[in-house]
């Protein structure tokens, strides 16, 4: 059957940008951030007012046709406005908001959109009236950070589609939940749902439908009894295609597609149980904030911040702190089978009537927009750590089961909530930060621990590259503690560690505008926190050798400060250490201290390396060599070295790469303690996201900038120069 009809038009280049009030627009692309950003020291004042994106676009409107305006996001405030007709405004920063349009466009058509970048005290996560913009844990900085387009579809047409799967683990179906969206009354309609693996015809059904008055409509076409359905698991990520087909007699009308997985994930007092089996949450949050750009990054970004945590850190699932993040890192999620906490905005704050309701459609909104996401196991409707208000988390309990019955509910609770009794929702997190570990799980709820460590209870408050061995070393051991202790108890489903990445923010912890909680800094690099997270992989997938150190015994913080106890993580069965060529020690894991954790730290005895050069970490696997690491302490062999994310960009502006910075010894190892700034020459058809110079000295010998394409195809050349690392050289290519 031929595809029916749907445009698309995306709205994402040459917009005219500028103050509210100023005389000049300059031409902007989007997703865009009003402010210009640094690295660091964010300062509300620059993006907290009202901003003008324009936007001319030709259009030959057709008949029968009708046209919705969406947005994917904008902080905070938008007011839109096409063709001198005023739109509704829209309240609040993270889920897509839409309107139809039909009847207003021309052949040329000038769209504007206000942004008002202000902290508004109606729009959650915000604070009350009188409240400063650092009451709220990060920041949050103004624009139409996220995508815009203009869809246009037939007069009647599949508004929304939720591919529900049912029975999974005895009779596997689907129940195709569609809304129609009809402009008059109509006899001899039909829909038609299609299952497809691969591009392969799984299964199809189709309902013939009564006379239909005009409105939106509720129609289920149901497939029970499926054949063949491969389960949806997170070390085996299936995904099927759903296409639903409106169709008038034979003919088709319109076509809409979605994706789903089969699984059935169950939070009970044993824990989590995907398919049956009892999984082991192993994870940490996200903040979804880049430098240089806010959260303006595109698809290609934000999908790398999932393989972060998937692929490299081997969480198993994320939590989305605390706002509905880019839908593309959740599709990311979907296909890599990392496990999502899907979070409405809040944090610490529950305001009055109009707050309350942005907060309950930000539920509906959030559920809407996610449900066909087979990734989220969990709604988050209660708002990070705030107070109870029974009425309310009632309210949005109910509501959040009528939108989704598939799945539960949870919430985080604050520190001090730990035995409260007004919580409504199905499955309890909480924010541990237990001095001594962590608190008893509860009984009385599934129990999943959404916060640990962070700069509360590690044993810093901040955990930068260039800070003392100790500090860096024991941020990786304080995870490691708490996530043994969780994997102890089978009441505990597991833990959610504070946090994935370093973000910037004004509230509490905070040095140079940012918080340093992250196993991975800002930039996407991880630091050596991150090292016990990526030994816990099976090692015949992958063997892993990863100091939790630098070796620099010149640096001003040597590893002989770590005594006897400097950490190598390794999913390994044995570790031979050689100094300068000879042997110096065999390490075997500290399975004692870390009775739960699969691959426990190996710690060594380097208390007495200071004229050592060379260390050398041989790893053994039943036997048998399968993976040797060196690390150099001769510091005129270092050298700077340049790496791009991706191969390949796609032209024309809204696909962009992170290009990776580092000083690194001639093994490649990486070399914290670096003065000076990185001059930078691009070439090709992409345009430079960051700092240049970048100031690789004040980043701690590791940092980033992105390239974002532009028109055009060919090479990209990025040439790094540092005055005492030398030259570094990388190219991509950017396609149509």
């Amino acid at each position: 059957m031929p595809r029916a009809p749907e445009f698309r038009l995306p709205l994402l280049r040459d917009w005219l940008f500028g103050p509210e009030t100023g005389p000049h627009l300059s031409v902007v692309d989007l997703p865009h951030t009003a402010a210009e950003l640094s690295w660091r020291e964010w300062d509300p004042a620059d993006w907290e007012r009202r901003w003008r994106y324009r936007k001319h676009f030709d259009l030959a409107p057709t008949a029968g046709t009708r046209y919705f305006l969406r947005f994917a996001g904008a902080l905070t405030r938008a007011e839109p406005v096409l063709n001198g007709r005023v739109l509704p405004p829209h309240t609040g920063g993270y889920l897509p908001f839409e309107h139809e349009v039909t009847g207003l466009l021309r052949e040329r058509n000038v769209l504007d959109v206000v942004v008002d970048g202000a902290f508004d005290p109606a729009a959650p996560p915000n604070h009350g009236p009188g409240t400063p913009s650092h009451a709220v844990d990060f920041w949050q900085p103004a624009g139409l950070y996220r995508e815009v387009e203009l869809v246009g579809v037939p007069s009647q047409h599949v508004a929304d589609v939720f591919a529900r799967p049912f029975s999974v683990l005895d009779d596997p179906g689907l129940d195709v939940r569609c809304e129609l969206d009809l402009d008059r009354t109509t006899r001899g309609l039909r829909v038609s749902a299609d299952l497809r693996r691969d591009g392969q015809l799984v299964d199809s059904t189709s309902l013939w439908l009564p006379e239909l008055p005009p409105g939106r409509h509720p129609v289920t076409p149901r497939m029970p009894a499926l054949d063949g359905i491969s389960l949806w698991h997170i070390d085996d990520p299936v995904l099927y295609d759903v296409a639903v087909t409106l169709s008038s007699g034979m003919t088709p009308i319109h076509e809409h597609r979605v994706r789903t997985g089969f699984r059935e994930a169950r939070f009970d007092r044993s824990g989590l149980h995907l398919n049956g089996e009892r999984i082991q949450v192993f994870g940490l949050n996200r903040h979804q904030f880049f430098p240089f750009a806010g959260g303006a990054m595109p698809e290609r970004v934000q999908r790398r911040d999932a393989e972060i945590l998937r692929a490299d850190l081997n969480c198993t699932m994320v939590r989305c702190s605390h706002y509905p993040q880019h839908e593309s890192f959740l599709t990311a999620c979907d296909e890599l089978g990392l496990l999502v906490w899907d979070e409405v905005p809040g944090w610490q704050h529950l305001g009055g009537g109009q707050w309350l309701d942005h907060a309950c459609r930000d539920v509906h909104d959030m559920i809407v927009r996610d449900r066909n996401h087979p990734s989220v196991v969990l709604w988050g409707v209660r708002l990070n750590e705030t107070p109870g208000n029974a009425a309310h988390y009632t309210r949005v309990q109910r509501l959040a089961k009528s939108l989704d019955d598939s799945r539960q509910t949870a919430g985080a609770v604050h520190p001090a909530d730990h035995d409260t009794l007004d919580f409504q929702q199905d499955v309890f997190g909480y924010n541990d930060y237990t001095p001594s570990g962590l608190a008893p799980p509860r009984t009385d709820f599934p129990y999943l621990v959404s916060e640990a460590i962070g700069t509360l209870t590690g044993p810093s408050r901040f955990y930068r590259r260039t800070d003392p061995q100790e500090v860096l070393q024991g941020q990786a051991i304080a995870h490691a503690r708490v996530h043994d202790l969780a994997m102890a108890d089978e009441r505990c489903a597991g833990l959610l560690a504070w946090a994935g990445f370093d973000y910037p923010s004004g509230n509490g912890n905070v040095f140079q505008g940012i918080k340093w909680p992250g196993v991975v800094d800002v930039f996407r690099i991880p630091k050596p926190g991150a090292a016990m997270y990526r030994a816990q992989v099976d090692p015949r997938r992958r063997p892993v050798i990863e100091p939790s150190f630098h070796w620099d015994p010149h640096s001003p913080s040597p590893v002989t400060d770590l005594g006897a106890r400097a950490a190598i993580w390794s999913n390994l069965d044995r570790l031979e250490l050689h100094l300068d060529g000879h042997h110096h020690a065999t390490l075997r894991p500290a399975r004692a201290e870390f009775p739960s954790l699969p691959h426990p730290p190996f710690f060594a005895d380097l208390s007495t390396v200071d004229d050592v050069v060379e260390l050398r970490v041989d790893g053994y696997l039943d036997g048998a060599l399968a993976l040797t690491r060196r690390f150099s302490a001769d510091r005129s062999r270092d050298r700077l070295a340049l790496r791009f994310d991706d191969a390949a960009l796609i032209s024309g502006g809204s696909d962009a790469t992170r290009a990776e910075l580092r000083a690194v010894d001639e093994h490649g190892a990486d070399r914290p303690h670096v003065s000076g700034s990185v001059a930078l020459e691009l070439t090709g058809p992409a345009v430079l996201i960051g700092q240049n110079p970048f100031p690789l000295g004040e980043t701690g010998g590791a940092g980033a900038v992105w390239l974002r394409s532009t028109d055009g195809t060919g090479t990209v050349r990025l040439r790094a120069l540092h005055p005492e690392l030398g030259v570094a050289e990388a190219n991509i290519e950017v396609k149509p």
